[in-house]
């Protein structure tokens, strides 16, 4: 079955203000995210990317713009299943603020518990996302063969709870996995079991670098805005 690549959208201007963008329309990179898109194609050049499937939100269409630029022969397939967790009345709300809700609680450590007002339950998301991915498995291999490789372009608690599926995690422990912006994730398919070869690879390692304010024990819902 085929190689899949995950690629985190690049750091937005929700990431900056700090805001739980959700489906907000209008949310854009910001000059950082601009330049990790822009880097993208270079780190990417040795793959034969068969397919390009994105996010519909705007973050991602813009992180991929690059790469589907240097690479005319190929045309982007949009999947809404690996859209942005739909985080209801949430969506547009300062991190800050949310972090004194009783939900947050349940979000850091029950996730598969929580459901948003007015969204979807972190459940949904993660199934809706599976299914997405074992559904191009099969289009994938079937229309370019089993050793292939194809891209898609999503969003942090996506991708997180991809690694879990594919690790046999349950998703109340899917917090426990980082994905910075526009870092690459990489998953083998088999017949009998995925295998996480990459984990969250920007090529850079100055999230690691200790900060004055250390970044805490809470996961960041919605995936973080990475390094400073």
């Amino acid at each position: 079955m085929p190689t899949l690549i995950l690629v985190r959208h690049g750091r937005s201007t929700a990431n900056t203000e700090g805001l739980l963008a959700g489906w907000t329309p209008g949310v854009a990179l910001d000059e950082r995210g601009a330049a990790q898109a822009a880097a993208l194609p270079g780190r990417l050049a040795e793959l034969p990317l068969a397919e390009i499937v994105t996010s519909p939100l705007q973050r991602c269409q813009e992180t991929i713009r690059p790469l589907l630029q240097a690479r005319p022969d190929l045309s982007p397939h949009t999947d809404e299943r690996i859209g942005e967790c739909h985080y209801g009345d949430w969506s547009g709300r300062k991190l800050a603020e949310l972090k004194d809700e009783p939900l947050m609680e349940v979000v850091q450590a029950h996730p598969s518990a929580a459901a948003f007002p007015g969204g979807e339950s972190m459940r949904a998301m993660q199934t809706r996302a599976a299914e997405a991915v074992r559904e191009w498995n099969a289009r994938v291999e079937r229309d370019h063969g089993a050793e292939a490789v194809y891209l898609m372009c999503s969003h942090g608690d996506i991708i997180k709870s991809l690694v879990a599926d594919a690790l046999g995690l349950h998703l109340d422990l899917f917090q426990r996995i980082s994905v910075e912006p526009c870092s690459i994730t990489a998953i083998r398919y088999t017949r009998l079991r995925p295998f996480l070869v990459r984990l969250g690879d920007t090529g850079d390692f100055t999230s690691l670098v200790p900060r004055e304010e250390p970044p805490g024990d809470e996961a960041p819902v919605g995936g973080g805005a990475g390094a400073p």
